[in-house]
């Protein structure tokens, strides 16, 4: 079966291309072409990634992320019209996995589109090999459930903040750089924003940590990167 890619862009001139490219590179592309649409088939249509633009007529990108992160962890790659970087902020706090500025490279967007949906099925298929559950302290990651827990609570996590988590929870004491985590876990170097890792770094330590501001799982080298602490 085709990988499915939801295109949510009001521009059709800018949806026909990005179709277009992606249909060549054989994805089965849905469009939309307002917020209220895209959110109806981003529920309930099964799709390997959304691309996802922010201006939207009905309800605007922002809201749409949150929403589909509350029932999917379909990796979404947020579409910004400027170069503002509160926009690429807000869009990953809210649960996007990626983001792309207008004007960009229609070669740009669909390595992203391949990196993110590539990552997300070598994920899914280590996983089905790996029938085990690390655990540190009151930190439990079930590889092939894609659940944590922190003792018997659930911590609700997108694919990103859980592939991260695994990555470094496998490692444990092993320090990464930015660039080597956007590399290992997001799947692509040269178009990479080191600040994608910092973001999700944050997210994910407001979700395991008892105090993010003094973690004590998710460890800063300071000058050098990111680790996992083990016990």
């Amino acid at each position: 079966m085709k990988n499915r890619v939801l295109i949510a862009e009001d521009e059709k001139p800018i949806s026909d291309i990005i179709k277009f490219n992606l249909e060549k590179e054989g994805y089965e592309i849905i469009t939309a072409y307002d917020g209220e649409d895209a959110l109806k088939k981003a529920l309930n249509e099964q799709l390997e990634l959304i691309i996802l633009d922010i201006m939207l007529p009905s309800m605007d990108g922002f809201e749409i992320c949150k929403r589909v992160r509350e029932k999917s962890s379909v990796p979404i790659i947020m579409v910004t019209a400027k170069e503002e970087e509160v926009d690429k902020i807000l869009g990953l706090e809210l649960g996007a996995d990626d983001y792309i500025t207008k004007p960009f490279s229609i070669r740009e967007l669909v390595a992203r589109v391949k990196a993110n949906v590539r990552r997300q099925e070598m994920n899914i298929n280590a996983d089905q090999q790996e029938k085990e559950i690390i655990k540190n302290k009151d930190l439990s990651i079930d590889l092939m459930k894609y659940e944590v827990k922190k003792g018997s609570t659930s911590i609700d996590l997108t694919v990103r903040e859980f592939e991260l988590l695994k990555f470094l929870a496998k490692q444990k004491d092993q320090v990464f750089s930015r660039e080597q985590l956007l590399e290992r876990v997001w799947g692509y170097e040269y178009y990479g924003d080191i600040r994608t890792v910092d973001v999700t770094v944050r997210r994910l330590r407001e979700k395991v940590e008892d105090d993010s501001s003094n973690p004590t799982y998710i460890m800063t080298k300071r000058g050098v990167g990111y680790y996992f602490k083990g016990e």
